[in-house]
This record gives structure tokens, sequence and C-alpha cells, in this order.
């Protein structure tokens, strides 16, 4: 029998910083799922996609968004891995082909942001209402180049497209219920790797940044949209049980598969972070900040006010 993990173990669930390490967490998980299965493809698109964020892809600068950064993408792949795996134990099991389009839907979610040489103005936040037709057009050009199977890319565009928190998902026209679900793994990951970051409410300071350059959204301050996040997840939680379908409640499979215990700890770091929430705009507008202490990011939104 396992025992039960410490804190410094949860705490590691959402350290995906390093690419190197998350690469290591998702192959292990994977060859949970399937022992067989071959991760050339996903490495491959893996490898190019931290390429695109550093500024070492062909034809794009860096990445420079500070909230849809590196970070973001490897919270929301790891996240949609274990899903996966959760999914998967629950009976529901997954192909190998189904296993590599949600990954490398999950992968280029986000590359809509990266900017082609050429429109090296702004932060590319700037692309946020497009961002998603962006990365699916990225996606579609990357194949072609890389002479992938263009039967794919169908199945991802709707995968991505469920990530876009402007569309009903409801509303999306997938092929089948499978092909629905797997979406819905997609569009989960993507809420819930983002929210259960426990620096979540410190980069909402550069998602609000990012709307600014945007001109998305109708936030006259950065404490009023903290004031909202909490009404924010409220609806997310409807869209969660909803739309798509509770399946985050699965990845507690993946957690008593491979920490022994039936925790769902992305739901419960989303809960903490939501508690504290509640405790930072109890303050008022002047002293909000000195309770968003984690990666200094409070101190580098201040000195850009």
């Amino acid at each position: 029998m396992k025992n039960t993990p410490i804190s410094a173990e949860i705490v590691n669930l959402f350290n995906n910083s390093d690419p190197d390490i998350v690469w290591g967490k998702v192959t292990d998980i994977l060859i949970r799922i399937s022992p067989a299965y071959d991760i050339t493809l996903v490495k491959t698109v893996y490898d190019d996609v931290v390429r695109l964020f550093h500024g070492n892809y062909p034809g794009y600068c860096a990445i420079q968004t500070l909230y849809h950064d590196l970070a973001h993408t490897l919270d929301v792949f790891l996240c949609g891995v274990r899903l996966m795996h959760g999914v998967h134990l629950s009976g529901d099991h997954l192909s190998d082909d189904e296993i590599t389009l949600i990954a490398l839907a999950m992968l280029m979610h986000d590359v809509g942001y990266a900017q082609r040489l050429g429109e090296e103005s702004g932060t590319g936040a700037q692309y946020t209402k497009v961002h998603v037709q962006r990365g699916i057009e990225f996606m579609r050009h990357y194949f072609r180049e890389h002479k992938l199977p263009q039967n794919a890319t169908d199945a991802m565009s709707k995968m991505i497209m469920g990530t876009e928190h402007v569309i009903q998902f409801a509303n999306i026209d997938f092929k089948d219920e499978r092909a629905r679900m797997l979406a819905r793994i997609v569009a989960t990951a993507d809420i819930t790797g983002q929210m259960a970051d426990r620096a979540y409410l410190e980069k909402l300071l550069f998602l609000y940044q990012e709307f600014n350059e945007a001109n998305f959204g109708s936030f006259q301050s950065m404490y009023e949209m903290l004031c909202q996040t909490n009404s924010f997840y409220e609806e997310t939680r409807k869209k969660l049980d909803g739309a798509l379908g509770a399946i985050y409640l699965k990845l507690a499979f993946h957690f008593q598969d491979t920490l022994g215990v039936d925790n769902n700890y992305y739901l419960e770091s989303i809960e903490k972070n939501m508690n504290y929430l509640q405790k930072v705009v109890e303050h008022d507008e002047a002293t909000y900040l000195t309770m968003l202490k984690r990666k200094g990011i409070a101190e580098k939104f201040r000195t850009q006010m």
C-alpha cells in the first residue's frame, strides 16, 4: 500500500516550468496508458513548440506573452496527459491514435500567440481574439510542411477550437460523440491546468496586461478583474460540469494509480486559489498586491503600473 503523498510531492505536481522534467513526467504516464506507444511524433512536436516559444523556430519570433507563456502550455499539456490516463483507467480506453491527436492539440492550442518575423510589434497579446484561429492555421501548415496525415487536421481543429472561451463548446459541430469526448479532454485540461497553477492568481496580473493590449474585456482595473474572477470560476465550473461532461473528475483515477490516493489535486488546488482570492479582494485596491507574493510577479507588475 502506498503512503499518503507528502506536501512536497503535491507541490511538485504543478511545478512544470522545465521542459525536460515535464517531458519525463509525460513519457512515464504515456507508458502507463499504452506500454508500446510510439512517442516519436509527439516528441517532435513537443520540441518544435518549445523552440517556437524560445524564438528558435524558423520564421517566428519568441512568444512574448507573459500569461500565455511556455509554462502555461506545459501546465495544460501535463494536465491533459494525466487526464487521458484517468479517462483510460476509468474504462474508456484510448487508442494510440486518439492519444496522439489529444497530445498534439494541447501542445498547439496557444501557438496562435506566436509572431511571425515582420510582426514584431507588441507582445503577441494583440492576437487574443484570433489566437485560436491563428493556432489552427499554424497547425495545418505544420502538418503540410512535415507531410503528416492531413485527415487528422480536421479533428485537431475542432479540439483546438474547443479551448476558445467565447465559443459555446456545445455548438461545435464534432463528427460524433467520441470526437466530442476527446475534445472535452483538451478543453478541460486548458481550464484546470492553468487555474491549478500555484501562481495562478499572480499570473492574472499578466493576463490583465494581455487583455489591455488586445482591447479585450471591460475591466477598468486589475483589482476589478480579480474581484470578478470568482464569478468567472463559478461560470467555468458550470461549463466543466455541463458542456465538458465533468470529465475532470477522472483525474482522481490517475492520482489513485500514481500516488495511491483518489484525491483530485487539480480541483483542490483551484479551490485553494479561489479561497485565497477571496481574502485578496477583501483588501482595498491600494494594498491587495501585498497579498500576491509568488514568483515576484506582483513586484514586476507594480513597477509597470
